[in-house]
């Protein structure tokens, strides 16, 4: 499962209910200046720094136990200046140019037309592209010879397995205003065509967010009415019974090995997350200083938002120990997407606001140093699944 515009998606829905406006935009909020250093290259150790770093404060727990306890070296804090970092290689999972899918598996594809392109993925090596229609959006199919051989209407957000060889995807259906009728299907399948694709349609289902395509269970937080609060949902594709984990409210990330961020607390000028078992919902550790997004793929190590989001972008991302709940590396700049790249890289979507330049850029977990995954330039640019 990898974090990207779906969990945004899911984060903004959450803190609306707080009250805090978040819109189709994330929060920009400048991250701390104590015990920063510019961010360094990824070949070399980052820069030290004069200051004491400064620790989140997070309760310790223990189980489930992921499969490594990620460490960090060096400061604790650093801030982005994409001018200074060097050049890597570029994002090994799905990403967005202009109209190009590039990364995973397969060539680049082009996405035809002229319609906004407001997510893309990789299922395969055939590319899935959301695009904007009328007063809603199509999910265009795409083979390794760029011509479209699906369309499906309606669909909003996807997210792929670990793997690359499993899609989920879903779709509202919307009155002719664009407004959402509370009807709501969730799709999913293999690359290649290995089944048919597979689907359940819910009623009463508002605000849906995909949140991972894990173990063979697609995630994905609702709630049942167009205010109400959120749930944890579980649906295992081929079974028409979806369950509801009622002991993870506003959930906003699912791992791998059973756990989920969900947002515990809301209040207009501040929210804390926990750390959740699922589906009982016993409380692992709780942090007020981030709001869980998140995890890399092993489940060892949660991405972290700022804790106020209002604006542009945000202003800082992190990671933390899944175990203990302790702060790994805190990077400050203007980022607009976080996908994890594997289990110790960090993909950011990164500018210095609106109408500015952008690169995706590349961060090691453990050491809090970046570099430019892809040149630094203007255009359309996403991180995909």
């Amino acid at each position: 499962m990898r974090v990207q515009n779906g969990r945004l998606v899911a984060l903004v829905a959450a803190v609306a209910v707080a009250a805090i406006a978040g819109g189709g935009a994330l929060a920009y909020r400048q991250g701390p200046e104590t015990a920063a250093a510019e961010a360094a290259p990824l070949s070399t150790s980052p820069s030290p720094v004069t200051s004491k770093p400064v620790t989140s404060k997070p309760t310790p727990s223990t189980s489930p136990t992921p499969t490594s306890t990620p460490s960090s070296t060096g400061p604790l804090k650093t801030k982005i200046v994409l001018a200074k970092l060097p050049t890597g290689r570029a994002p090994q999972i799905a990403y967005l140019t202009g109209r190009t899918i590039r990364g995973g598996a397969g060539g680049d594809i082009k996405v035809p037309g002229t319609a906004e392109i407001q997510e893309v993925a990789r299922l395969g090596s055939s590319g899935l592209a959301v695009v904007t229609k009328g007063y809603g959006t199509e999910m265009l199919t795409i083979d390794t010879d760029g011509k479209v051989i699906a369309r499906t209407p309606d669909i909003t957000q996807i997210v792929t397995t670990d793997d690359g060889n499993g899609a989920a995807y879903v779709g509202s259906r919307l009155m002719d205003t664009g407004e959402e009728t509370g009807v709501t299907t969730f799709y999913a399948e293999q690359a290649q065509g290995q089944t048919e694709v597979q689907k359940v349609t819910m009623p009463n289902i508002w605000n849906a967010a995909l949140l991972g395509y894990l173990n063979g269970k697609v995630y994905f937080d609702a709630s049942k009415t167009q205010d109400g609060t959120s749930t944890l949902y579980e649906w295992t594709p081929a079974q028409s019974k979806v369950i509801t984990i009622d002991a993870v409210p506003s959930a906003m990330a699912v791992s791998s090995i059973g756990t989920a961020g969900s947002l515990t607390t809301l209040a207009d000028q501040n929210s804390c997350s926990s750390l959740l078992t699922v589906p009982a919902g016993k409380r692992l550790w709780r942090t007020c200083d981030y709001q869980i997004v998140g995890f890399t793929p092993d489940g060892a190590t949660a991405i972290a938002g700022p804790i106020y989001q209002d604006g542009y972008g945000n202003g800082i991302a992190a990671v933390l120990d899944a175990k203990k709940g302790t702060l790994l590396h805190e990077w400050s700049g203007v980022f607009r997407q976080w996908v994890p790249e594997d289990d110790e890289h960090l993909l950011l979507l990164a500018d210095t606001g609106q109408e500015t330049a952008a690169s995706i850029i590349r961060c090691t977990v453990s050491t809090g140093a970046c570099e430019l995954a892809t040149p630094l330039a203007k255009g359309a640019l996403l991180i995909g699944d």
